[in-house]
């Protein structure tokens, strides 16, 4: 799965289960994640869960809610964090997961690797797409990386808070009472 050498073991860092109707698309798993094996056991996750409005227990059941990152490994560090996810991942395993996935799910797409892969008709910046978050809508919601290290995007663009993620949080609402 990750076979260029890094400077620890490779292992996929996924969660899924052939009901989801939620499914998370993320970059890759940073070294907490990666120590721990818990997709988004981090404080990105929690802040993630805040934003969809999902409590633990909904967030890690796999019949709920799938996990697949860009990249399924951690992909090392860099001078500013984390390494972008490893590019062969998605290619390579994103269409035999998703594929038996139900059709009527809601794909929520995290930060700039997801959207320039599952966005087609997205702008040519994070926050340009993020902007026009009602067009993705009812079956894709994008989000700006609900990293710590996003407190000045989210300072920068209130609306983000005020106007989308209630929407987002009733659109995930609806989705969890149609299963």
């Amino acid at each position: 799965m990750c076979e260029e050498q890094l400077d620890h073991e490779p292992r996929p860092i996924v969660q899924l289960g052939s009901t989801a109707r939620i499914v998370i698309i993320g970059q890759a798993p940073g070294r907490r994640v990666h120590e721990s094996g818990i997709p988004w056991a981090d404080p990105s996750g929690a802040t993630l869960r805040r934003w969809l409005g999902l409590s633990d227990d909904q967030f890690y059941d796999p019949d709920t809610v799938a996990l697949v990152p860009m990249g399924l490994c951690y992909p090392g560090s860099a001078s500013s964090g984390v390494k972008p996810p490893r590019p062969e991942c998605a290619p390579l395993w994103h269409e035999q997961v998703l594929d038996h996935l139900p059709e009527d799910r809601l794909d929520v797409i995290i930060a700039m690797y997801a959207q320039k892969r599952y966005i087609a008709d997205r702008k040519p910046t994070l926050t340009e797409t993020v902007a026009e978050w009602e067009r993705y809508l009812p079956r894709q919601v994008v989000l700006p990386h609900p990293s710590p290290r996003n407190q000045h995007w989210l300072r920068k663009n209130p609306w983000f808070e005020d106007e989308v993620l209630p929407v987002v949080r009733e659109r995930v609402s609806h989705v969890l009472r149609g299963l």
